[in-house]
């Protein structure tokens, strides 16, 4: 309280500002409405948990979480008819360089904070479907089913570029009878389930509470990804190298090689300094409740979240993160 009342004396004395003034600007309930993802998912218990941590600072707050699809939260954005959204940073970086899908570059994006830091690929096939490996899928040209998450998002980006690096792209697999799928990932699950789709694809923390509930009564093998096309995901997407450890799952019994991306929260460039900070520093002090939260979470901490790369931190959010001696 000191070291904030402080600051807000120096600000008043700086700008000739009252500090009742200064002070009162400095705690003023926000509005703001972030898009996210389905109701129900992660992207969903995360944007609302963001919404509480500004609720508890700043009292009398507006939030308002939007489901949405990582695409549009992106061109939402910046086109300043929602004030926060949820997207990868990997997706976010295509964006700004105008790259697919978006047909134009979005240059206005920054970023706020890093909320996952291991969205990782995780790629399981069903037990009975016949999937051996995608070396058998492109040698017998196999009608296999799979399932990716919806369009316009990293998950089903990333999808597509894994099979298409495996030498088996979606109009390949559809071509020897197959069927590629574009749903929401608990739906994916249930497919599975039903014995609709041989193999699912998606990019989440881990270990993952969907995929821990749905394989109590169907079972998976996890399918790892070879140095070799982690390489071409890394070069196409911006991914980096993981290993999702040996018994992070009850069936998976040694480490699994694949790939991961970060999920950030963006703002347009457009918003204030003052609103940016106090967006951090909300997130900041109320850290261990967001690690609480939801499992894609847990790994966060206070150098986490200003690991935004390819992006650039928004000017607001980098004071508030060098105030805390985050950044130096």
């Amino acid at each position: 309280m000191l070291r904030r009342l402080l600051a807000t004396l120096a600000l008043a004395f700086a700008t000739g500002m009252p500090a009742a003034t200064a002070s009162a600007q400095a705690n003023a309930p926000m509005k703001v409405t972030l898009a996210g993802g389905s109701v129900g998912g992660a992207w969903s218990v995360a944007g609302n948990a963001i919404g509480e941590t500004l609720r508890r600072e700043y009292p009398n707050t507006s939030f308002t979480y939007e489901p949405g699809r990582e695409q549009s939260n992106i061109l939402l954005v910046s086109q300043g008819r929602v004030q926060l959204g949820i997207a990868h940073a990997q997706l976010a970086g295509r964006a700004i360089a105008g790259g697919e899908p978006f047909k134009q570059p979005v240059t206005n994006l920054r970023a706020i904070a890093v909320i996952d830091p291991q969205a990782a690929m995780q790629v399981f096939a069903r037990q009975g479907s016949g999937f051996e490996s995608f070396e058998q899928v492109r040698r017998d040209k196999k009608p296999i089913r799979v399932a990716l998450n919806l369009r316009g998002t990293m998950m089903a980006l990333a999808g597509e570029e894994l099979l298409a690096a495996n030498g088996m792209p979606a109009k390949d697999i559809e071509a020897w009878g197959g069927k590629v799928h574009y749903v929401a990932y608990n739906d994916g699950l249930e497919m599975m389930k039903n014995q609709q789709v041989d193999l699912i694809i998606n990019l989440l923390a881990f270990p993952s509470g969907q995929v821990t509930a749905a394989t109590r009564e169907m079972p998976v093998q996890m399918i790892g990804v070879s140095p070799e096309v982690a390489g071409v995901l890394d070069k196409a997407l911006g991914t980096m190298p993981v290993e999702v450890p040996a018994k992070t799952y009850d069936f998976q019994t040694v480490a699994v090689p694949t790939v991961t991306a970060t999920v950030v929260v963006v703002a347009s460039a457009a918003m204030s300094d003052e609103d940016a900070a106090k967006i951090v520093g909300a997130m900041l002090k109320n850290l261990d409740f967001l690690k609480q939260s939801h499992a894609m979470m847990r790994h966060l901490d206070a150098a986490a979240l200003a690991k935004v790369t390819p992006l650039k931190l928004h000017p607001g959010a980098e004071k508030a993160y060098r105030a805390a001696g985050i950044l130096k």
